[in-house]
């Protein structure tokens, strides 16, 4: 807990970074689970994808904040 308390401070990037550690740990267990694939080829795959994914995610959360009025 302490870890995600110090990259609370650090907002998006922070969040941006938890999510895209969890999600390259996901793709690569699923990648490996469904397709039987290799355990390099599973994490090559994990890593590729969630990072664009991490970018996505990171412009989507400045937009939403900026865009998106919450009341």
């Amino acid at each position: 807990m302490v870890i995600l308390k110090r990259l609370s401070k650090f907002g998006t990037l922070g969040l941006t970074t938890v999510y895209t550690v969890g999600h390259i740990f996901i793709a690569m267990a699923c990648t490996f689970v469904i397709t039987g694939a290799p355990l390099n080829l599973a994490a090559a795959d994990a890593i590729i994808e969630p990072v664009i994914n991490g970018f996505w995610f990171a412009f989507l959360h400045k937009a939403w904040g900026k865009y998106i009025i919450v009341s």
